[in-house]
């Protein structure tokens, strides 16, 4: 299962969502703070519309561990922002579950005020910590996502 953990990140800092995706269970779960919790498809649709809209993301990961069906990986983004385009560098500590000789849960810890200090400066460090900004967040991130149309 490392060399799955190594495989996916790999995939990402390249851009390749195709490996990406592959690296997933069609049951999977996908959960982080600024999308909330995600399943199946619309899980894989995450990565598909985070290599389209960050052209500039790099990716770096370390510390993989396994453990039977479970996993971790530490690893950090970095990308530019929105229309300001603010430099962001998340530091992410990911947990997995593994079934079938894929991926089947994928949760990402992070601090979403940090995250939001750097997306969105100092509004975002304001309101970053809040669970009102965090549903709002996930509601206006997840209707991105269902609007986003995936080119296979």
């Amino acid at each position: 299962m490392k060399e799955l953990i190594e495989t996916f990140y790999t995939a990402l800092n390249n851009h390749d969502v195709k490996t990406m995706v592959s690296c997933y269970h069609d049951d999977v779960v996908f959960q982080d703070p600024i999308f909330g919790k995600l399943k199946a498809n619309k899980a894989k649709k995450v990565w598909y519309w985070l290599c389209e809209n960050g052209k500039d993301l790099t990716a770096k990961f370390s510390d993989i561990k396994v453990e039977n069906n479970k996993g971790s990986v530490y690893w950090e983004a970095r990308y530019t922002f929105g229309e300001q385009k603010r430099p962001v560098l998340n530091r992410v500590n990911t947990s997995f579950e593994f079934k079938d000789g894929k991926i089947i849960k994928h949760t990402d810890h992070f601090s979403l005020q940090k995250w939001a200090s750097q997306a969105m400066g100092w509004k975002g460090n304001v309101m970053g910590g809040t669970s009102y900004f965090r549903k709002k967040l996930q509601h206006r991130s997840n209707r991105l996502l269902d609007k986003f149309q995936i080119d296979e």
